[in-house]
């Protein structure tokens, strides 16, 4: 089996407008008590661990906040006790959430050095005025030094992160960041429809009238832009949000810490508000970091898969396990959920488990069955607009 590895970082110097993320401004100050806490958390679980877990993680992902602030010696000590108490991977996949404006030669250099081999940036738009928008700590200059920064660090891996569907955005604006992303030639790119989060000061200025509420219909529009051009430019569309590039006999580069969620696999969630998924079991971590620190700190004990900072758990039905298993497997482009692979991992058809559901989206024309491999359920190209209509059917 193969397990993966999310290390929450909670900490930004600055919030962004539209974040309702757990995260904290000015707490820096914390950082250096909170990798004690995320070492000796890793360590309390590396001694719980049952053996089958022993030398099985496949994908770190480190995310946050913006935990390019951590000192390269902190993600060092961070990646060493990993392996020391829960063992990776020789060809372990380590991503790294990265603000543009944080990186600088020395500091990816020595990522690279330690292990890093994947990095995700912000970048979000290429348009100065939509970065301000959004709150964003960095400008398109610093994400273009970023990239380059990257390229002759040797780090291969690269993943941009836009967003699309701002207030006062225009179609023309989006294929601009469209086109300066792909000149890049990264081997990733992850778009995102704006959400507008209750709390955020994104949501004080739509509700004050000071920005216009983003329409659903400009969304769609991005997205169709989006897959036209990616497809285009020989990108992969390979889950909803997410374009893998391709490229003559290598392998595709897809991100595999997030194919353990779609395929709705077992993570380890580390750090103040981590969210994991272990023995059967959906786990919560307190959220705020002092808390956080304190409860580790106390600790000497734990029993898998409890880390001493948990603060939620439910253990998961194999009825909620299948119904999981369909949701996230759907967003899944062209994999979907493979019929074989479902009966294998619940003695059950997909047709006896979800006759109902399945009657109804393809009714709908949201899903099809294809033919592959194996016969597998996936969403139509109309039903990857409407999404969500799918996924509430297993909820």
């Amino acid at each position: 089996m193969e397990v993966s590895v999310y290390i929450h970082f909670p900490f930004c110097v600055r919030r962004c407008h539209y974040c309702d993320f757990n995260t904290y401004e000015g707490m820096e100050h914390l950082i250096s008590p909170y990798v004690e806490a995320l070492c000796k958390e890793i360590e309390l679980l590396g001694r719980a661990l049952p053996e089958r877990y022993l030398h099985s993680v496949h994908t770190v992902y480190f995310g946050g906040g913006t935990p390019s602030l951590l000192s390269v010696s902190h993600l060092h000590r961070i990646l060493t006790t990993l392996e020391s108490h829960l063992g990776l991977e020789a060809n372990a996949e380590i991503s790294l959430e990265a603000n543009p404006g944080t990186l600088s030669m020395a500091k990816m250099r020595a990522y690279a050095q330690i292990g890093i081999n994947r990095l995700s940036l912000g970048f979000q738009s290429a348009n100065e005025e939509e970065l301000r928008l959004l709150g964003r700590a960095h400008t398109l200059e610093d994400a273009l030094r970023a990239v380059e920064f990257a390229r002759v660090a040797g780090i291969d891996n690269l993943n941009l992160d836009l967003i699309y569907g701002l207030p006062s955005q225009s179609l023309r604006s989006w294929e601009n960041s469209l086109k300066v992303a792909l000149s890049l030639g990264v081997e990733h790119l992850s778009l995102y429809s704006l959400t507008v989060e209750e709390g955020t000061l994104l949501d004080r200025w739509v509700r004050s009238g000071v920005l216009p509420y983003p329409e659903e219909n400009f969304a769609a529009d991005c997205y169709e832009l989006a897959r036209e051009l990616l497809a285009n430019a020989g990108y992969l569309h390979y889950e909803i949000s997410n374009w893998a590039l391709l490229r003559s006999g290598e392998e595709i580069p897809v991100c595999r810490h997030n194919l353990q969620y779609w395929k709705n696999q077992e993570y380890f969630g580390l750090g103040a508000g981590a969210h994991g998924f272990l023995g059967g079991y959906r786990l919560a971590n307190v959220s705020h970091p002092q808390q956080y620190i304190e409860r580790i700190r106390s600790a000497t004990v734990c029993s898998f898969p409890f880390s001493p900072a948990v603060q939620e758990c439910h253990c998961v039905t194999p009825e909620e396990e299948m119904r999981d298993t369909v949701l996230l497997g759907l967003r899944l482009v062209h994999e979907g959920v493979g019929e074989a692979d479902f009966f294998r991992r619940f003695g059950k058809s997909l047709l006896e488990v979800f006759p109902k559901e399945i009657a109804r989206l393809t009714k709908k024309g949201l899903v099809e069955w294809v033919e592959t491999d194996q016969r597998r359920l996936r969403l139509t190209r109309f039903g990857q607009l409407l999404g969500n209509q799918a996924f509430v059917e297993f909820i």
